[in-house]
């Protein structure tokens, strides 16, 4: 799937790349909830956060703006657990119904988590889920 930047969201994904140093894959900016989303390449997750937080935080002062980080994977399946992250997420089903919808089974007591305040972490896990797998919807189960 290709995905395509805005000069606005390439510049602020150079910048979180510079503050961080690790790699980033796609960047979102979400003017609802005003803040970007930014998709870490795999294994770059640590370096992105950076101990006790320093570099993401270090990313936000420099960008003026909230960041949510995912990490990327090479599954639909995986990369809506991460999307939902810090979630525990124990499984994911694709179904192909009448479109390609993401059910995750998370745990009880992480559902708030999941969802987040005003739905704002599920809303990022479906739009980065259907920007890179073309899902549809990610429902909670």
């Amino acid at each position: 799937m290709t995905v395509t930047l805005s000069d606005t969201a390439r510049q602020y994904l150079v910048a979180f790349e510079d503050a961080t140093g690790a790699e980033a894959r796609d960047c979102v900016v979400d003017e609802e909830e005003d803040r970007l989303l930014i998709l870490v390449a795999t294994g770059d997750m640590a370096q992105a956060i950076g101990p006790g937080g320093e570099n993401v935080r270090k990313a936000e002062e420099r960008i003026g703006k909230d960041v949510k980080l995912v990490e990327d994977a090479p599954t639909a399946e995986e990369f809506v657990a991460n999307a939902l992250a810090p979630a525990a997420v124990y499984n994911v089903t694709i179904s192909e119904n009448d479109g390609l919808v993401a059910y995750a089974e998370v745990a009880e007591e992480d559902t708030g988590v999941a969802i987040g305040e005003g739905g704002s972490n599920i809303d990022a896990a479906r739009l980065l889920a259907e920007r890179h797998f073309d899902i549809e919807d990610v429902q909670l189960t």
